[in-house]
């Protein structure tokens, strides 16, 4: 599965309160707030009729991938933050959640939901499990291979230029892709760790627990009290992970460039991480459409920070349509980069990177023979094996760079 709609959004709705200001100060500060409002109405004018408003810093010297590439390779640029979804995981076979006939949303029918969301609503899901995790039988994570869009965000990492990756998918591929758990944030959760859903239990299972129970199609239940066992992705209804609000606070002032890759941002609070960059921070999308635009009211009020590609006052946005992994490779050209695409070796019996159990000779590499299962490799494995390899969780499958 991949991008989740989940939208837990009490920790935006929380930051709001703090901004508002001290009740008990106005009496005793009645002219420097009138000031304050006064500054604030001048900004809102010269900001709406364009009148002696200071034009943020261009940093691209051209609106292009080309200009991109360049700041890329400036010294300006040093720390790249790259915002993805649905859309950097089709080339792998899972499907998106909202493109009309091919998306998740619109081929739900076999589940008899009330409504293709449901299928993801923590009350729905507390009741009636089973379409969750028949749906989650044909898209289980481990089943897909990571795309071009993965190894450019990994390639942004071995060049160290990724601060980190906000994902809101939850196929895994990422990880898969070789980045680390401090390199992601998964706000919308992930199928790696799952827990009871009993107010007063709470046990935490492994992915290969979970694996288990959605395969042999037995509803998971815990061990100890019996209640719903789900996986720790973000269904709606729920919030988002602390992770995602304490790491956007310092990540999105330190970021120099912003890549979007794959998604339609319209689920809040994850849509408005676009926002959050400081105003002289380029934002580069990779996306089959323009999204993210400002509200042309907002834009009106001069009060939008959503994404401009065409306006006059376009300074700092740059959109490059297409399938994103055609998008990724485009850039990587650019900047003189060859994604690695990793695929699985020929089966070699003898091979000293397939180091299993006595007596068992796998005909793939990593399939257990009689059932096709992915095998644990023995540990550690050749220098020379590892330059190739891709260590997953709870398996090691040997690959090499083509």
């Amino acid at each position: 599965m991949a991008e989740r709609d989940a939208a837990g959004a009490g920790g935006i709705e929380a930051e709001r309160g703090s901004d508002s200001p001290d009740s008990d100060s106005d009496s005793e500060n009645g002219g420097a707030s009138g000031e304050s409002e006064m500054d604030f109405l001048r900004n809102l004018l010269s900001r709406t009729l364009g009148l002696g408003s200071e034009k943020p810093e261009k940093v691209l010297d051209e609106l292009t991938l080309d200009g991109v590439s360049r700041f890329m390779q400036s010294e300006k640029c040093r720390n790249v933050v790259c915002v993805v979804g649905a859309g950097i995981s089709t080339s792998a076979g899972i499907p998106d959640f909202r493109s009309p006939g091919t998306g998740l949303y619109a081929n739900l029918q076999s589940y008899n939901l009330p409504y293709p969301e449901a299928i993801f609503e923590i009350n729905y899901f507390k009741q009636h499990p089973e379409p969750f995790f028949a749906l989650a039988r044909e898209l289980y994570p481990g089943q897909f291979k990571p795309t071009v869009c993965h190894y450019f965000i990994r390639l942004l990492k071995e060049k160290g230029l990724l601060l980190r990756c906000y994902t809101q998918n939850i196929d895994t591929l990422e990880r898969v892709a070789g980045l680390d758990q401090e390199d992601l944030v998964e706000a919308h959760g992930t199928f790696f760790t799952s827990h009871c859903l009993g107010s007063s239990c709470k046990k935490q299972y492994t992915l290969d627990w979970m694996k288990e129970k959605i395969f042999s199609t037995v509803t998971p239940k815990c061990d100890k009290c019996q209640s719903l066992v789900k996986p720790d992705i973000v269904f709606f209804g729920e919030s988002l992970p602390p992770r995602f609000f304490t790491l956007m606070q310092s990540d999105f002032q330190k970021v120099d460039l912003l890549i979007i890759m794959g998604t339609s941002l319209q689920v809040q609070p994850f849509a408005s991480l676009v926002s959050r960059v400081p105003t002289n921070t380029p934002r580069l999308l990779i996306n089959k459409e323009k999204t993210g635009q400002s509200d042309p009211f907002m834009s009106l009020m001069g009060l939008s920070t959503g994404m401009d590609f065409d306006s006059e006052k376009a300074y700092r946005d740059v959109a490059r349509l297409g399938e994103c992994d055609e998008g990724c490779t485009a850039l990587a050209e650019l900047l003189g980069w060859k994604v690695p695409v990793f695929t699985p070796l020929p089966c070699i019996p003898a091979s000293p990177c397939l180091r299993t159990n006595p007596g068992v000779k796998p005909r793939c590499p990593g399939q257990n023979p009689s059932s096709g299962d992915p095998i644990r490799l023995e540990l550690p494995l050749p220098r020379a094996c590892l330059r190739n390899c891709h260590v997953a969780p709870q398996k090691t499958l040997c690959f090499s760079a083509g």
